[in-house]
């Protein structure tokens, strides 16, 4: 019974992470049709560096 409950909430807790949505700087834009460039996609997601928004930044 014990590794029911344990398979139970393993099963739970990985239905809630898939149904987590990944947000990116394209969904984010809305409805405008250019997206939205390094320096105000980092002021949406609050992170340090605009980089990872960059297109040639990215590896």
């Amino acid at each position: 019974m014990k590794s029911v409950k344990i398979y139970l909430a393993l099963l739970a807790f990985s239905l809630s992470l898939a149904s987590c949505e990944v947000r990116t700087a394209t969904s984010v834009r809305g409805t405008h049709s250019k997206p939205l460039p390094p320096g105000q996609a980092k002021k949406v997601f609050g992170t340090k560096s605009a980089k990872p928004f960059a297109p040639g930044q990215n590896k």
